[in-house]
């Protein structure tokens, strides 16, 4: 077989394969080749055996030999699958090490008629790629191609892929290009991948001198997951801290070839992206000045919902209140107006010529959760009567709905961060830099869980009993009820913003949803007038019409069905 791996600046490069040292060859653009037999490698540069940074398999973690792997061998069942667009879907955010007390693909298994149940149609995996360490949040990923082991390795999540499509359901996974972690990244001794860091770790090298392998490094890594695992889509992290000037973008790019092998393999393939610019040209065709992207997360709906439902107000919150149906109808509140948190004007308006489902809302996701110093969900401090109003708003909105895993039964365990480096002085410098970045905004060190203690793993991780309690079993009960109302309903999924409008009555909001009215109530006992009779669809706490006028008690909603 031949290993291949891109040292431009290096003089000689050996492969050490199953403990023997090979001389190779250099070819074109910086590329050395050997044909060499055999199953663990590295690659040994100045004496120094590294992994190889395209590596498949690790099995005995980041900075040992990588394994060869092959695709081929794996039997899959799945060749019925087709797919599922992005419009319609309801997707459903999970991570592998803390959805279940197992901890690994194979145990999510076992949940996975529980998602189809609720109505999902998507399940986004957190990163699975390798990581140092055995437990963590997979943001700290540094050998991208290679499946976290500890999880199941790359037969394990390749199980987990052909189970859900068995299923009906279609995956995305969450990927991170912005950066790599602080443990073995070796990048930087193979050739010129790095360039400048950003808030998190060092950045990639995509505009300066040979920076074309670079970005081929990230577009095979995107496409590998696509065609080699049968994922159906990608998360793509923070791309606003990719920096790269040229032309065209690497998102532009990777768009492109995605929608070439979307092409050839017959099935829809979505790009997701997590961006602060709030800027809509990230899901703008091409062909109209944009990157072309699929959907982006809209936090500002996120952060409209969490003052709207929980009253919060400090750190990036404040520009929010009251806002909520401004941000409703406006997907951004920051559209070329004034951010207090970033002391700048921020954003652009959206065109409402795009289509709702381009933009994901929800109530929480794992960042919304985890970077609270002490991870608390939402239903940790708001009342079940508003968590059912802010439920109604999202699933009936013009808006691509996601959920956290859990949030639908108001789970009771806290989703904290946590991490495992083996490294004690990388330990401690996490440890002690996440407490001092939390007393800064008021919490005690003391109150700020330790990352590195297994303890905050085992309390973060679901408890599945709790489903037999009937206070979070009727939690489970509306979102099923929402959700299926949505897919019952095609006016509650049309994404049509021109003909979205929010009407403010009171502490109610009225979201206008075709011959539907969805009427959320976040104060006290409230009436509000309809344009003409009607039937409640679905409700909560009793809420009810009578001739023209819906009555809801304090903290409720109700879908109404109008006549005529």
């Amino acid at each position: 077989m031949t290993f291949s791996v891109w040292a431009p600046a290096r003089d000689r490069v050996q492969v050490r394969v199953d403990g023997q040292d090979h001389e190779m060859t250099a070819g074109d653009g910086g590329w050395w080749f050997s044909d060499v037999e055999g199953t663990d490698y590295a690659f040994v540069l100045d004496g120094e055996a590294l992994p190889d940074p395209r590596s498949r398999w690790q099995p005995n973690g980041v900075h040992e030999a990588s394994r060869v792997y092959d695709h081929s061998a794996f039997e899959w069942t799945d060749s019925a699958w087709t797919g599922r667009p992005l419009q319609g879907a309801v997707i459903y955010e999970l991570h592998i090490g803390t959805f279940t007390p197992g901890g690994t693909f194979d145990s999510a298994l076992e949940k996975l008629d529980h998602l189809v149940d609720l109505g999902v149609t998507h399940v986004e995996v957190m990163p699975v790629n390798a990581f140092d360490g055995t437990a963590g949040w997979g943001y700290d990923g540094v050998l991208w191609g290679a499946v976290h082991e500890p999880y199941g390795g790359p037969d394990g999540f390749k199980r987990f892929v052909d189970a859900c499509h068995g299923r009906g359901l279609a995956v995305l996974l969450d990927v991170v290009y912005n950066h790599l972690g602080p443990s073995g990244a070796y990048l930087d001794r193979f050739g010129p991948y790095f360039a400048g860091r950003n808030d998190w770790g060092p950045g990639l090298n995509l505009d300066g001198p040979d920076s074309d392998e670079v970005r081929r490094y990230v577009v095979d890594n995107a496409v590998s997951w696509l065609r080699d695992y049968h994922v159906d889509g990608l998360r793509l992290d923070a791309v606003h801290a990719l920096v790269d000037r040229s032309a065209v973008h690497v998102l532009e790019q990777l768009a492109s070839e995605v929608d070439a092998l979307s092409a050839g393999l017959g099935r829809p393939l979505t790009l997701i992206a997590e961006s602060d610019l709030n800027d809509a040209r990230l899901v703008t065709a091409r062909e109209a000045g944009g990157y072309g992207l699929d959907a982006q997360w809209a936090d500002d709906l996120h952060h409209a919902l969490h003052v709207a439902l929980s009253g919060e107000t400090f750190g990036y919150y404040p520009d929010f209140e009251g806002r909520l149906a401004q941000t409703l109808e406006g997907v951004f509140l920051h559209a070329g107006t004034w951010s207090s948190f970033r002391h700048r004007h921020h954003g652009r308006p959206v065109d409402k010529r795009l289509p709702g489902y381009r933009f994901l809302a929800y109530l929480q996701n794992h960042d919304q959760i985890g970077n609270r110093a002490v991870g608390d969900r939402l239903s940790a401090s708001v009342s079940p009567g508003r968590l059912a109003v802010g439920a109604a708003l999202v699933f009936c909105s013009p808006f691509t709905p996601m959920l956290f895993m859990g949030e639908e039964w108001a789970a009771g365990t806290p989703w904290q961060f946590f991490a495992s480096f083996p490294d004690p002085e990388l330990a401690e410098a996490v440890r002690t830099g996440r407490r001092r970045e939390f007393a800064r905004h008021g919490w005690g060190e003391s109150e700020v869980p330790d990352p590195m203690d297994p303890a905050t793993v085992e309390r973060s991780t679901l408890r599945w009993e709790e489903l037999g309690v009937d206070q979070h079993r009727r939690v489970l009960e509306l979102y099923r009820s929402l959700i299926a109302l949505r897919r019952s309903r095609p006016e509650l999924a049309d994404p049509r913003l021109d003909r979205f409008r929010v009407d403010v009555v009171g502490d109610a909001l009225v979201l206008h949803r075709g011959s539907l009215r969805v009427v959320g109530n976040l104060g006290g006992a409230a009436e509000v007038e309809l344009p003409a009779p009607g039937e409640v669809l679905l409700a909560s706490a009793e809420a009810k019409v009578v001739g023209q006028v819906a009555h809801l008690p304090a903290e409720s909603f109700a879908v109404v069905q109008l006549s005529g």
